[in-house]
């Protein structure tokens, strides 16, 4: 009877251990997304114009950013210049690092990347940022884009993350010139399926400098990738929303 009373408090102990683990872990994200001043690593896929652009506002939010590419070692020189808070490495290295995750590759890519960094990519909040051309992704994930909808697309690429659509309306110049403006800050439409990882991504959203409008679940994504109506918009929060015809 002993035994059978040790071996039941020893499961309770260990859930119970398994759950506290679990809220540690989610703790600095709920922090973040609360607006608590919280900082969060984040990882960097695609450290060119925009993963650049963005992961620099975020160094200068306070932020530990590790920025990768297929090339690491041409990143030395953007890193040492924004200091300590930023490193650079190896996709895998910026994925293991990131309590989030930047995504800024050509779209075409996005397959691959999903396929060899699945186990790793499992379970984490990432930002997509990627835009289909048929030009430079090929016609064929072009056209799967145009009938399924961005955001579907990027998350049958990145299955298993809790993926948000972010930063993919405007120019990596314009966020450069316009994060941290006066009110009204600029407009950045983002969309995803999972409550907490749009939280997040909003909050981040703001450390760069913008004003988050959260247009919907992944499939209303589709409002704001290219040729559609929140495309290309360089305005203020209440003007996206009216050109969306969201809710004030």
């Amino acid at each position: 009877m002993r035994e059978k009373y040790l071996s039941c408090s020893r499961r309770v102990l260990l859930g119970a251990g398994g759950a506290l683990a679990l809220l540690a872990g989610l703790r600095p994200m709920r922090a973040l997304a609360q607006g608590t001043g919280e900082k969060l690593r984040i990882g960097v896929i695609g450290s060119g114009n925009i993963g650049g652009t963005i992961g620099r506002l975020w160094v200068k939010a306070g932020h530990p950013v590790l920025f990768s590419s297929r090339h690491p070692e041409r990143l030395k020189d953007m890193v040492a210049e924004l200091g300590a808070l930023a490193r650079y490495g190896t996709v895998s290295e910026a994925i293991a690092f990131g309590d989030a995750l930047l995504v800024a590759i050509p779209f075409g890519a996005l397959p691959q990347i999903g396929h060899d960094h699945a186990a790793e990519l499992k379970g984490k909040i990432v930002l997509d940022a990627g835009n289909a051309s048929p030009a430079r992704d090929g016609a064929s994930i072009a056209a799967e884009v145009e009938r399924d909808g961005i955001g579907v697309t990027s998350q049958k690429y990145l299955a298993g993350t809790r993926l948000v659509r972010a930063f993919n309306t405007l120019s990596y110049a314009i966020f450069a010139r316009e994060a941290n403006r006066p009110d009204p800050k600029l407009a950045i439409p983002i969309a995803g399926d999972d409550s907490e990882a749009v939280s997040v991504a909003a909050q981040l959203v703001r450390d760069a400098g913008f004003d988050p409008v959260v247009v919907g679940k992944l499939a209303d994504a589709r409002r704001f990738q290219r040729g559609e109506p929140g495309y290309g918009q360089a305005v203020s929060a209440a003007e996206l929303r009216q050109k969306l015809s969201l809710a004030p």
